[in-house]
């Protein structure tokens, strides 16, 4: 009987973090969008091969609020059918490329579905930013 009980648990929890990790994400949008990105070329340097395996940047998308302040759109995608957990972190330039400080400045971390794409934007701290940098990290369990 108690043999049983363990079999049955186990298969339960084999079950569950199969099913729990498993997880896609189907999307809906226009077959034609009205608004028009203006995608920027870049450059990568990649560091952790296993993370850009896992999450792959699709596009950049650059803009100024009407503020004057840099605003930069990321679109990422998990290549995978799990869920990917990242913490990413920019970094702002001026125009003479030195490092603008910014208190703020912090890791963020995000989660990504299965086969998701996920948008994430930040508005530089100071009218002064003309450039950035991003990283990202994988966040290990």
């Amino acid at each position: 009987m108690q043999k049983t009980i363990w079999l049955l648990t186990g298969l339960l929890m084999s079950t569950a973090m199969v099913s729990s990790s498993c997880t896609t994400v189907n999307t809906v949008g226009r077959e034609t969008p009205v608004g028009t990105r203006q995608m920027i070329a870049d450059k990568r340097v990649i560091t952790d091969a296993t993370l850009n395996r896992k999450v792959s940047i699709v596009g950049l998308n650059e803009n100024t609020t009407s503020g004057g302040f840099l605003q930069v759109q990321i679109e990422l995608l998990n290549q995978k059918n799990s869920l990917q957990e990242f913490s990413y972190h920019f970094e702002w330039f001026d125009m003479n490329g030195m490092l603008i400080n910014a208190p703020a400045s912090v890791w963020i971390p995000r989660h990504i579905e299965g086969r998701e794409t996920l948008t994430i934007t930040a508005v530089a701290p100071t009218t002064t930013a003309k450039d950035f940098r991003v990283k990202f990290i994988e966040n290990v369990r």
